[in-house]
């Protein structure tokens, strides 16, 4: 489009969203028809220090400028001008954790991302006297174990958010958050939402459960609603670019201030945003270092499921997640060595270089080929990486099982690891089935996906519904917010509405259905994983290391972290602290930091 969007840019009409990934921070702008037309991106790392995952805060500033950067520099390759503004823009990260600030808004303690599972009595406590499953990740969790553990900060706690509500809080001023990101802070009331045509209605925190819990919390948190940020739907106008946000961007002066912002979304929003899922019967599946489906529920869920988040769209409406720690992590392990594999045979034989894209065609190619058999030829492979809530896996390791009758090919090998990706996935998706959730289709997005043909049908599979892939589904979430904000202008309708009439106009790229010859191989997979399961308890236990694979398992000879206690613990109601000298955390003492790094695909 060339003039048009060089023109576009100039004049301030193109929509900007940033979304900070688990591996990479990237930045899209999109034109007036919400096409991409430059892009910008900044890989980083999470560490895990003193017993928990983290990111420095210094990296997200430094990472946000780094991607902003590049995309301003890919808009002057292309177009041959600089933006200064924007019609619109929006900020999406990963859900959930614990960002703790003071009154001054200095950070009290160090980020605690949704990978940390180290918060397991207080989740397991809210959910019981919530009557609603607060997983660990969750917000409220972190804060409601910092009680239990006794953390100093909990005195000086004048707000927490999530790492979008404090980007979007650095650009605006505005302590808000999306809706749906505000879901995996704490439980948003479910009642049906009265609005008027050009009204997106509103939501909140859930009243009744916010009194459960500061009941729960007692003194040492005097005012629970006080500490969480404003809720907004998608289509409410969130702030707008400050001066001081706008030189915190982009310290070259160039960004003016001004630029309406939509209220900041978690990953899981813009996810279903990107793939045209936030219509009732209408799901999503993202497959990256984590794995997660998302369903659009037509009534609540009968009853409380471990397996099952309830989260919501960016307009509100309840969502069951299944979210599981491991996702494509081992297969992308696999692909690289492999890719080594073929490197090494083409300097030794002169052949050409083999591109990391055609390593993962051939390898997925084969897990459908003949060489393969629909249940993995009696193979089996677990991603677990870290721990694994879905099955009560507290610290993965992953695994390639076989017995001596088992049929061991490239395809077999390939197909398990595909099988093993989603095996945590389809038996969390097991209890939306026994619930008789409907779901028409799902739309599947993520790395895995850029190979066409297997990932897609063996997910159908998986999961027994068609898997479509949207053209723009590649696109992320990133994307996804850009959408958002410029949703901003067009409220008179639904958001569902927006997307399927303006955004995606009913178009899929291609649908997969289940095929039953591979819906029964998975299932007999299944069984065997299932069956499998107490061997990551056995191979957890003779592997133990000195820095801990999983967010929540304390340094080799460490005592667990705190078991829940047999009677309710005082602390939960604002009575005197333990006596002094009480044993400390060992944890709370590890000296070592490892960094991992994850996969970009």
């Amino acid at each position: 489009m060339g003039d048009d969007a060089a023109r576009q840019v100039v004049d301030g009409r193109t929509t900007l969203g940033i979304e900070l990934g688990s591996t990479r921070i990237k930045a899209v702008l999109v034109d007036e028809d919400l096409r991409p037309v430059a892009s910008g991106s900044h890989e980083w790392e999470n560490e895990y220090v003193d017993g928990r995952w983290t990111y420095p805060l210094d990296a997200v500033e430094t990472g946000l400028r780094a991607a902003y950067a590049d995309l301003v520099d890919d808009v002057e390759r292309q177009y041959g001008v600089r933006p200064t503004t924007f019609r619109a823009a929006g900020v999406s990260a990963m859900m959930h954790g614990y960002l703790a600030f003071d009154a001054d808004g200095e950070l009290l303690v160090p980020f605690r991302t949704w990978r940390n599972t180290s918060t397991g009595p207080a989740a397991e406590r809210l959910s019981a006297a919530l009557d609603f499953n607060v997983p660990q990740r969750w917000s409220i969790a972190h804060l409601a174990q910092a009680v239990l553990d006794d953390e100093p900060h909990i005195a000086q706690i004048a707000g927490i958010t999530t790492l979008a509500g404090y980007v979007h809080r650095r650009l605006t001023g505005r302590d808000v958050l999306g809706v749906g990101d505000a879901s995996g802070l704490f439980p948003i009331d479910s009642a049906p939402v009265e609005s008027a045509p050009g009204d997106p209605g509103h939501r909140d925190y859930d009243a009744g459960m916010l009194a459960t819990t500061q009941d729960l919390l007692g003194e040492r948190v005097p005012d629970l609603r006080a500490l969480l940020p404003e809720v907004l739907v998608a289509g409410e106008e969130a702030g707008a670019l400050t001066a001081e946000g706008a030189a915190w961007l982009d310290p070259t002066g160039t960004l003016e201030p001004g630029v309406a912002f939509c209220p900041p979304e978690g990953d899981a929003g813009t996810g279903m945003v990107a793939t045209n899922a936030v219509a009732p019967r209408t799901g999503n599946v993202s497959v990256g270092t984590s794995i997660f489906a998302m369903v659009v529920l037509e009534r609540p869920l009968s009853t409380p499921h471990e397996e099952l988040d309830v989260v919501t769209t960016p307009s509100g409406d309840a969502v069951a997640m299944v979210h599981c720690n491991n996702g494509a992590s081992e297969i992308a392990a696999w692909a690289r060595v492999f890719a080594r594999f073929a490197e090494a045979t083409s300097a030794r034989t002169g052949g050409p270089a083999v591109d990391v894209d055609d390593v993962y065609a051939v390898l997925l190619g084969e897990a459908t080929g003949e060489d393969a058999d629909p249940d993995a030829g009696g193979l089996l492979s677990f991603n677990y990486l870290a721990g694994e809530p879905v099955t009560g896996v507290e610290d993965g390791r992953p695994l390639l099982l076989r017995t001596p009758g088992s049929r061991f090919t490239l395809g077999n090998l390939v197909r398990s690891e595909v099988h093993g990706a989603f095996a945590t996935l389809a038996i969390g998706m097991e209890v939306l089935h026994g619930e008789h959730v409907a779901v028409d289709r799902m739309t599947a997005h993520g790395g895995l996906f850029r190979t066409p043909g297997a990932p897609q049908r063996l997910l159908a599979a998986a999961l027994r519904v068609p898997v479509a892939l949207e053209e723009t589904a590649g696109e992320g979430g990133a994307w996804g917010i850009a959408v958002l904000a410029a949703y901003l202008e067009h409220t008179d309708r639904p958001l569902a509405d927006f997307l399927a009439d303006t955004v995606f106009r009913g178009d899929a790229v291609q649908v997969a259905e289940p095929d039953q010859r591979d819906v029964d191989g998975f299932r007999d997979y299944l069984d065997r994983y299932r069956a499998a399961l107490p061997v990551q308890d056995v191979a957890a236990a003779a592997t133990r290391t000195s820095a801990p694979t999983d967010p929540g398992e304390p340094a080799d000879g460490a005592e667990p972290r705190l078991s829940p206690p047999a009677r309710p613990d005082p602390r939960w109601r604002g009575d005197p602290e333990p006596a002094a000298g009480a044993q400390a955390d060992p944890s709370d003492h590890a000296d070592a930091a490892r960094t991992e790094k994850e996969p970009t695909r």
